[in-house]
């Protein structure tokens, strides 16, 4: 997929969690139709850093921490999609969770780990479990094996839904046991700060995601 495609996942997946997930008590309420659009604009006109620095990273707050080298990983990787996971793994460990994880997070908020492992964004399955182990968010990675184990084991059958059509994809999503999965997975996020954990990862070991 190509940036502009991850960035309107992105932005679909943080409104379906603001809208859905964000709201605990069914009386606060969420944000208005203008702070949504302002915050469109903002990340549509957030600058984009083509090379890091150590200098660089402490002057960006920890709320535009995580966007800032998820951009610059892309501004590395490019958008030529057959070279992507290949370039992804010439980066370094913490620009590798950083990546995979992040595209987990896309995905699954989203349409679910039925839509991360229908897209090709599934083939980073493995390397976003050892991701959420670097930034030390182990329930989210006990649940991604579970997830990888529960889709290795119904792969096959999942099979005949690949055949490029809507209508096919939707199908996918009945009685497939993926599905309980993704409200855990929502869950995770109030009692693992995965946020603030890849923050304070980045905070701790800068070097892994500057250019020198």
């Amino acid at each position: 997929m190509t940036n502009k495609l991850v960035i309107l996942l992105t932005l679909i997946g943080t409104f379906r969690f603001i809208g859905g997930h964000g709201q605990t008590d069914g009386q606060t309420p969420g944000p208005t139709t203008a702070e949504l659009l302002k915050s469109v604009n903002d990340f549509m006109n957030r600058p984009i850093y083509k090379v890091l620095t150590i200098q660089l990273i402490d002057s960006i707050t920890d709320n535009d921490l995580e966007q800032a080298v998820i951009d610059n990983i892309y501004e590395q990787v490019g958008d030529n999609y057959a070279k992507e996971f290949e370039h992804v793994q010439e980066l370094t460990r913490g620009q590798q969770a950083m990546f995979s994880v992040w595209w987990v997070e896309a995905e699954v908020n989203n349409g679910g780990f039925n839509q991360f492992y229908f897209n090709s964004s599934g083939r980073y399955a493995q390397v976003a479990v050892d991701g959420f182990e670097l930034f030390g968010a182990t329930k989210f990675a006990d649940l991604m094996r579970r997830a990888n184990q529960v889709y290795k084991e119904n792969k096959e059958r999942l099979k005949k839904y690949d055949d490029g059509t809507l209508e096919s994809f939707s199908e996918s999503y009945k009685d497939n046991p993926l599905n309980a999965l993704d409200e855990e997975f929502y869950a995770l996020y109030n009692s693992e700060p995965l946020n603030a954990l890849r923050v304070k990862y980045i905070r701790e070991n800068p070097a892994e995601f500057i250019q020198k």
